[in-house]
């Protein structure tokens, strides 16, 4: 009796190589080698990860509210033996009503306005230097476009800064003539806990308050 003929292994005939074949053939197989450090892209620095943006300034982070500073009765005679810029917060906190405004708090704040003026032009100069960089040698459209729309948005922080270092040059000015610290409206103490939050407020909170209320219901 003829036996019939086993069929055939579907893997097999799929092709499959087996055994010292298979061997052979997996290893003729070319592997593809790794890419030279030099192919990597030269601007690939501009996308990596994106490093803590250095620190910016404007109306919203000066009107941010901050714990209360406590009032401190050791401390009340502190200003004595120390220059304005000296100060701390705390210390300038403590200091009697009656010294509103005195010499030393006015230095106090003209050191605060001067640091703040020089780290905005500092920023300013590091922004001037990076918009020079050319996108045009950016050769994919959308790492070009990417690059772009970061340019727009330091161009728009820079307008605010802009505007925060003329408030703060009209601050300067209102020192020297003795207005600084007093509310435009009504004469009264802006307040020292305002001034810190805000050194270039020019009103008292609540003719703040009344100005934005009259902004909301008759507009600017």
């Amino acid at each position: 009796m003829s036996k019939t003929p086993a069929k055939s292994d579907g893997r097999a005939a799929a092709g499959k190589p087996t055994g010292k074949v298979g061997a052979k053939a997996a290893a003729s197989e070319p592997v593809a080698a790794p890419l030279p450090s030099d192919s990597a892209s030269r601007f690939a620095d501009r996308f990596a990860p994106a490093k803590p943006p250095a620190r910016t300034y404007s109306d919203f982070d000066m009107d941010t509210v901050k714990p209360a500073v406590k009032h401190d009765p050791k401390l009340a005679n502190a200003w004595k033996s120390k220059s304005g810029r000296e100060l701390t917060e705390a210390e300038l906190l403590a200091m009697p009503d009656e010294e509103y405004m005195n010499d030393k708090q006015l230095e106090f704040f003209r050191a605060r306005l001067v640091g703040l003026k020089d780290d905005l032009l500092s920023n300013a100069g590091e922004t001037t230097e990076h918009l020079r960089e050319d996108t045009t040698i950016v050769p994919d459209p959308a790492d070009r476009a990417t690059i772009e729309e970061e340019h727009a948005l330091e161009l728009r922080t820079r307008d605010r800064e802009r505007k925060l270092l003329k408030k703060i040059s009209q601050s300067l000015a209102r020192i020297e003539s003795g207005e600084y610290g007093f509310c435009d409206e009504t004469g009264e103490p802006i307040g020292l806990g305002r001034l810190l939050a805000r050194p270039t407020a020019t009103l008292s909170l609540e003719a703040q308050q009344r100005r934005e209320m009259k902004q909301k219901m008759f507009g600017d």
